[in-house]
């Protein structure tokens, strides 16, 4: 297919891009370039721009005949979105409204968002269904709750077919180490705990150690970005077999502890960093892990790297790699990672 990927310059969307172009797919990428990086855009033509700049989608969209849009490009920290929520209501939502307007014009067929538990909130249950009602308590939750809601509106007033993705907690890197986690500043404990290791930072902190939970620290359900990736590719294949519109969580539906986390990373790298526990972060449920029977069942998707170890292990590599890069020459990364062997 003919594919605009947005956002696939960034962390998830390069992972993607890449597996997309192995797959076949005539692929274009916008990005704005803001958390995302050129050399990550492995496969396809990259075009720089911002989804804000209606009449540049206008000139894409004109410029070719997309037959499929995968929507990454969003702002992501939760944090961020409560200090500043316009931001997260400008670029998620009203973003995401820009770019279907295009796609409605323009007729096209398919599209694959990415989107977050964060719509969920603050469930009673632990593991999450799909059918669960939307109550998210962050403005970066409710912008891509907004955003789903859009894409259905307008897939039952369209011939527009839809799959959006419910992520749970992504992490890990490519394991031939081409792609991985460059984002500055990044939240995500995994990335936060291997910055640690490198001496990016002093330390780290644990927020909350009462909950109800076998060590007190929250649960989550990490599942690696490559296992994310192929949910896309395989969304794209269902649709183009006629499948019908549909929400699917993305995760293994196990969770590890915060402590558990920092303990095979402290393991696995042999550093002993600095960890300080503090208290309770608002809106931080115990635990949160994903029913994931639908996306088995109806992709027939099956993870290839469901194991901590493994997530944290390429995570490590990747920390490595990105740093002795950065250090070197930053503006020629392409050439160092393609001379990687694992």
């Amino acid at each position: 297919m003919k594919v605009l990927v947005t956002g696939g310059a960034g962390y998830i969307g390069s992972h993607v891009v890449r597996q997309l172009g192995q797959a076949g797919h005539d692929i274009v990428v916008f990005d704005n370039l803001s958390t995302g990086y050129r050399w990550a855009v492995t496969a396809g033509e990259l075009v720089v721009g911002d989804l804000a700049d209606e009449a540049a989608i206008e000139d894409l969209f004109s410029r070719h005949q997309f037959e499929a849009v995968l929507h990454f490009a969003a702002n992501i920290v939760v944090p961020e979105s409560v200090a500043n929520p316009l931001k997260y209501y400008s670029n998620n939502t009203r973003n995401t409204l820009n770019l279907l307007k295009a796609v409605e014009k323009h007729e096209v067929p398919y599209m694959v968002f990415s989107s977050t538990a964060a719509v969920y909130g603050m469930p009673e249950q632990t593991v999450l269904t799909e059918d669960l009602p939307l109550a998210p308590i962050n403005p970066y939750g409710a912008s891509k709750m907004m955003s789903e809601r859009m894409i259905m509106d307008l897939a039952a007033a369209s011939s527009l077919n839809y799959v959006i993705l419910r992520y749970f907690n992504v992490a890990g890197a490519n394991p031939e180490g081409l792609l991985g986690q460059a984002t500055p500043e990044a939240t995500h404990l995994i990335k936060v705990a291997c910055e640690c290791v490198t001496e990016q930072r002093e330390g780290m902190s644990v927020f909350g150690t009462d909950y109800d939970t076998r060590d007190g620290t929250c649960i989550r359900d990490y599942i690696h970005v490559e296992d994310l990736a192929k949910a896309h590719v395989m969304a794209l294949d269902y649709m183009a077999d006629g499948g019908h519109s549909k929400v699917m969580n993305c995760g293994y539906g196990r969770g590890f502890t915060v402590r558990e986390v920092i303990d095979v990373v402290k393991a696995q790298s042999g550093v002993d960093f600095p960890v300080t526990e503090t208290g309770r972060r608002a809106g931080d449920p115990a635990a949160l892990m994903a029913d994931n029977t639908l996306i088995r069942q109806t992709l027939g998707w099956q993870p290839d790297y469901d194991n901590l170890d493994t997530i944290v292990g390429t995570a490590l590599a990747w920390e490595a790699i990105w740093q002795k890069k950065k250090l070197t020459t930053p503006h020629n990364f392409s050439v160092f990672v393609s001379g990687f062997n694992g």
